[in-house]
């Protein structure tokens, strides 16, 4: 057997035995999702258990004076952070401002790869981000929220981190380009899927995990797995199936001409999302 095939056998045995270990929610993302999930919570209670963490708060006070809220009047406190952004957004920006967290690796090829995944989910992010503002605008069609759009975008590629992290447990073996590339091609989708569900996610987001990449697979109305798809394409990250993913968009309403995607509202728009994460 090809060092190669070793390491997708492995990972599909993990896979298929629940034995694959999968990456934890950093734990400040896991005690906002928890204080967002209590009927009883306030916007000063939410602000404590932000206040906990310095990163997370000076991330949160920077979204909220972004171009994201569409605020010009500034913030300088976790406090007015939270009463800009609203309980209800907060649980799902927390977690996607939490996420880089997860993109670390103590072996230098692995590390390699990491940042570049993480690089390209960003790409994908802040496309899908401008290409659902478009759509906002154009249609006045407001059935999909931004945040959730940015969560469902950032944890398109998750799938690639127990690859990696299997990659470096045998770095002697894996940490490889070629099987690195091959195996995330492959075995990611699914990966990610599993991730989304130990995660307590719902199947919208396990959907984006795992079948973004699958022109097969479409909801019955313009959901987030068709703007991850539009980020995807207009960062590069499609292939071959860039102009698919354009056609499909405008058969299902997304936008009424592609050009749109090519405009400087957009390139702003898409310019301000990703400055959320720089």
């Amino acid at each position: 057997m090809s060092t190669q095939n070793a390491l997708l056998t492995i990972l599909t045995e993990k896979i298929n035995n629940d034995t694959l270990v999968l990456p934890t929610l950093p734990a400040i993302a896991l005690k906002v999702r928890k204080a967002a999930d209590d009927p009883d919570i306030n916007l000063n209670d939410m602000a404590d258990v932000i206040g906990q963490d310095p990163s997370l708060s000076a991330r949160m006070i920077k979204i909220s004076n972004s171009a994201y809220m569409g605020r010009s009047v500034k913030v300088n406190s976790v406090q007015q952070a939270v009463t800009r952004i609203g309980l209800r957004q907060i649980k799902n920006i927390s977690t996607a401002l939490a996420m880089e967290q997860l993109f670390v690796s103590k072996n230098d090829l692995v590390s390699e790869y990491m940042k570049r995944e993480w690089e390209k989910t960003i790409d994908i992010v802040a496309n899908a981000m401008a290409a659902l503002q478009v759509h906002t605008k154009e249609t006045k069609n407001r059935d999909l929220q931004l945040d959730s759009m940015t969560l469902a975008a950032l944890v398109s590629k998750i799938g690639v981190l127990p690859i990696l992290t299997e990659a470096e447990r045998h770095s002697e073996v894996f940490a490889n380009p070629t099987f690195l590339e091959d195996a995330i091609e492959k075995l990611s989708g699914p990966i990610g899927a599993n991730i989304m569900n130990a995660w307590g996610f719902s199947e919208t987001f396990a959907s984006v995990a795992s079948d973004w990449r699958d022109l097969g697979v479409i909801p019955d109305t313009l959901s987030y797995i068709d703007f991850v798809r539009v980020g995807a394409a207009l960062s590069g990250q499609m292939g071959s199936k860039k102009d698919a993913v354009l056609n499909l968009a405008l058969s299902r309403k997304m936008v009424s001409d592609t050009k749109a995607f090519d405009s400087d509202e957009f390139h702003d728009m898409r310019n301000s999302a990703k400055a959320i994460f720089a």
